[in-house]
């Protein structure tokens, strides 16, 4: 588990430019990577369903809020999953509605996702995979290609999502395979019914001990809030303000502190 103490103690015992390279520390700032991803056109159906039969199959929602997947379970559907995938890579999102793009994306990033942990199953968490001398994790290697350009998952998420429709929600629609991040959905993401979609996942975070929390000592938040606060208004009161517009917690003026669980979302 880490909160403000321990990621301020992890920053004063390595050196800097491992701390800032890693996600636990330092988060992607928004940073539209390429001006090709911003086009939109009349595409507003993609079939999802693949995705959908999986999530139905594989999710688990648990009585403490929190959704695990079967990866065990799971790995005997991944050529399926790598199916759904290539067939994605292969569309282009440039042609779709907004809705349907950011439905897009948000499922690609999602599938792939637990298609990297498949691949390296059984693991921990998602920090162990990948990354090198300055980071942990996947998030930096290329994973998928799209309209001929190849993309990593922080390119997906802090490269075009971010900047293309610069919606907080987007922290609520991608995944990353850890007990504190806010749920994979049972259901894949599709442009009909996007927007109630996006909103019942900021309540189902917002409203669960991970998200925001009110202690003794004060207003306890997921480290989301804290790395990405530009997103959220930019400042304690403009988090709050997000929260209570989703059901959190009232009362506080102040953050006290900030959280993440990094440990993987296994049912098992």
């Amino acid at each position: 588990m880490l909160n403000r103490r321990t990621a301020l103690a992890a920053l004063a015992s390595i050196p800097m430019a491992i701390a800032a390279g890693s996600p636990a520390v330092a988060a992607p700032s928004s940073s539209l990577i390429d001006s090709h991803w911003t086009g939109s056109g009349s595409v507003g159906s993609v079939d999802h369903s693949a995705w959908s039969q999986f999530l139905a199959s594989y999710v688990r929602p648990g009585s403490d809020g929190v959704n695990r997947v079967d990866y065990a379970a799971a790995r005997a559907a991944q050529g399926q999953l790598k199916g759904y995938i290539s067939r994605l890579t292969a569309m282009d999102p440039t042609s779709m509605t907004r809705d349907a793009a950011f439905a897009y994306w948000a499922n690609l990033y999602n599938a792939k996702t637990v298609d990297i942990i498949l691949d390296n199953y059984p693991v921990a968490s998602i920090r162990d995979i990948g990354g090198g001398l300055f980071s942990r994790g996947p998030w930096d290697d290329d994973v998928v290609t799209v309209n001929g350009r190849a993309l990593s998952l922080n390119d997906i998420e802090h490269g075009i999502m971010r900047p293309v429709w610069n919606d907080p929600r987007i922290h609520y629609a991608v995944n990353c395979a850890s007990i504190g991040c806010p749920n994979l959905m049972t259901r894949a993401f599709t442009a009909s019914g996007l927007n109630a979609a996006l909103d019942q996942a900021a309540r189902d975070y917002i409203t669960n001990p991970r998200g925001a929390q009110m202690t003794s000592n004060g207003l306890v938040v997921s480290s989301i809030f804290e790395w990405y606060k530009s997103d959220f208004g930019g400042n304690d009161a403009g988090v709050i303000r997000h929260l209570s517009q989703y059901g959190g917690p009232s009362g506080a003026s102040s953050i006290y502190d900030d959280r993440y669980d990094w440990a993987l979302n296994d049912a098992r």
